[in-house]
């Protein structure tokens, strides 16, 4: 039986990104569940001159469900490689984060937040990173 030691050291690069990215959907989730009309609020700003005007409630709660999925699959795939050894999980997690990702991107380019879209691109990055790591 390996030691947490050596399973963190093997696992280290797939542990630290499972950890980023649980970290940022579930911090993120639960912004958007605790303070759920300040976020919608937030939306029908953002996007009061686009097509998705009228769509705030639903957007956010999307978002919210896909974003605590991540974060689940994550926290969850963490404890699988302790556990196994094992990746199925995380690579999920890590495969919901990039397509969460990629809606966020897509709603801050269709609201004309180019600022926003360029900071998404980061997170993006170690989210496929990790797809490959988990692969």
């Amino acid at each position: 039986m390996k030691t947490l030691i050596e399973i963190s050291s093997r696992f280290a690069p797939q542990i630290l990104v499972l950890g980023f990215l649980m970290i940022t959907f579930l911090t993120s989730a639960s912004d958007k569940i605790i303070d759920w009309n300040g976020n919608v609020a937030y939306f029908n700003d953002h996007f009061k001159a686009t097509f998705l005007k009228d769509k705030s409630k639903l957007m956010l709660g999307f978002i919210a469900f896909m974003e605590l999925a991540a974060g689940i699959l994550c926290l969850v795939g963490i404890l699988q490689i302790y556990v196994s050894s094992e990746l199925q999980i995380g690579f999920w997690g890590a495969v919901i984060s990039a397509k969460t990702l990629l809606l966020l991107l897509l709603g801050q380019r269709i609201a004309k937040d180019y600022a926003g879209a360029m900071t998404i691109a980061v997170y993006f990055i170690v989210a496929v990173y990790g797809v490959t790591l988990l692969m």
